[in-house]
């Protein structure tokens, strides 16, 4: 390996550089991405056949019946791809298998969960009591908010910032999609930032790893995502990667002793989390269910409103995700090799997948 490029990996934390840890990380987001890019074509087809696709509404922008299976792809995606790396290196995940087991079965439940209420619907408490099941699962199985305020009623409140976390950045992302390729690329760079600052510390190789593997199969899905979009994520794929993102972002017990301690983290879902904050308020005053009444109060319709089209209102949003990743990796103590490369590699991810698929829509009749 040339010095210079041993000298690199090592400034972004890579220990060995010339190991296979690093390279398994990789080969995982290679083959998410792969494997949700070629699936997806197949997947449109079905999905038309058996009616899996929503009909033009108040929260899309869709001219006719699109698919919404999209989080089928990105979850199988993720689970074939984790499937390899830990066919290659058993041993890695040792530690931290069962928090890894516990992420994936809620995400898969959030997957059902969403599934189901894309093609049948859901009431909207059903939909929170099994967001909140969720929740409590991670809790139990040792992801979470420890609250170390120094009162007896800490445990509680451990559970509650927990509940409150994994809840509101599930639907903070199924709310934010509402345009084509922005929850994707949201998901992305976020996913890629959390990637970068989990990369840090070998106990959170299970992090690091599920992150590659998400980062991956949301490129993957991009190129059929971004507009003029082929399919969307639904409430499967936008649950999936919401619950996913929320839990990893907290994976090795994040512990706070006050409020303001859980901000350095909420920065990597700022642009989710400030969306969802102004519409729930804005809904509340309006006297309605922020949950069950979809309306174009969003960032995006409001940016829609003022000329932009759906790939520029989603440039915009995805480079205020990049600069509050930015800022939130350096307020984690990142260095800025480490936060440059993030950003850049985000952004260069979503460029390449932009240019994807403008050059497949000129092809397209």
């Amino acid at each position: 390996m040339p010095t210079l490029l041993r000298h690199y990996l090592e400034s972004l934390g890579i220990a060995n550089p010339t190991g296979s840890g690093w390279l398994t990380v990789v080969l995982t987001f290679l083959v998410a991405a792969v494997a949700t890019w070629r699936s997806v074509p197949a997947l449109v087809r079905f999905a038309l056949r058996v009616g899996w696709a929503d009909a033009p509404n108040e929260r899309r922008l869709n001219r006719e019946p699109l698919p919404n299976a999209g989080g089928l792809a990105v979850f199988g995606g993720v689970v074939l791809a984790l499937t390899v790396a830990l066919l290659l290196r058993p041993n890695v995940l040792d530690n931290v298998l069962l928090k890894l087991i516990v992420i994936l079965f809620g995400g898969s439940l959030m997957v059902l969960l969403g599934f189901i209420d894309d093609q049948y619907g859901l009431p909207a408490l059903f939909r929170l009591g099994a967001q909140v099941a969720g929740a409590l699962l991670l809790y139990a199985g040792g992801v979470r908010i420890d609250a170390t305020f120094g009162y007896p009623i800490d445990p509680a409140l451990s559970v509650g910032l927990t509940v409150l976390w994994i809840v509101g950045i599930t639907n903070a992302i199924n709310l934010l999609d509402g345009v084509d390729g922005l929850a994707g690329g949201v998901s992305l760079i976020t996913a890629v930032f959390l990637l970068a600052a989990s990369a840090q510390f070998e106990t959170r190789a299970a992090a690091t790893l599920l992150l590659a593997a998400v980062a991956g199969a949301v490129l993957g899905f991009l190129r059929h995502n971004l507009h003029p979009s082929h399919i969307i994520l639904g409430d499967a794929g936008a649950y999936f990667l919401g619950y996913v993102l929320a839990a990893t972002a907290i994976l090795g017990n994040l512990k706070i002793s006050t409020v303001w301690a859980l901000v350095p983290t909420a920065l990597f879902l700022a642009i989710p989390i400030l969306d969802t904050t102004q519409v729930f308020f804005r809904r509340l005053a309006a006297r309605k269910n922020p949950l069950a009444h979809p309306g174009k109060d969003h960032l995006h319709h409001w940016l829609l409103a003022r000329g932009l089209d759906q790939h520029r209102v989603a440039v915009v949003l995805w480079g205020l995700t990049l600069a509050s990743g930015t800022l939130a990796m350096r307020v984690q103590g990142m260095s800025w090799a480490v936060t440059l490369t993030a950003a850049a590699g985000a952004a260069l991810l979503l460029a390449f997948a932009s240019w994807r698929r403008r050059r497949a829509a000129r092809r397209e009749p």
